[in-house]
């Protein structure tokens, strides 16, 4: 399983950006999918994640900004950002988790996203 996420950049605060999640077998459908973010010299934390179901969840401090989704068809997942804010500043991570009792993640590569004020 390979998962490729691309769509960072440098954008202004107040901006938009939108990150797109590749995944190279159709294991969205069977998968909880999330995006992930690590900032310099902190932790890697969850930022939105979604299920097959389409059920979703939002760290509280991108609700009301980002929002998560995904195709089916195109084995996609994306994080439409707005009103970025320089804090939003880090790697962002595309992430799949299957399994319960042992679950299994997978990892893309990350992508950088650079809000400046």
């Amino acid at each position: 399983v390979q998962l490729q996420a691309c769509g960072g950049g440098l954008v202004q605060a107040g901006g938009s950006l939108i990150l797109s999640c590749a995944a190279s077998e159709t294991i969205i459908t069977r998968s909880i999918m999330a995006w992930y973010r690590q900032a310099p010299g902190k932790q890697r934390e969850l930022v939105a994640r979604i299920n097959s179901g389409g059920s979703t969840n939002y760290a509280d401090s991108v609700k009301g900004r980002f929002t998560i989704s995904m195709s089916n068809s195109k084995n996609t997942v994306y994080l439409q950002m707005n009103s970025l804010k320089p804090e939003d500043t880090a790697i962002y991570y595309c992430n799949a988790r299957q399994g319960v009792l042992r679950p299994t993640d997978y990892w893309g590569q990350g992508t950088l996203v650079t809000v400046s004020s």
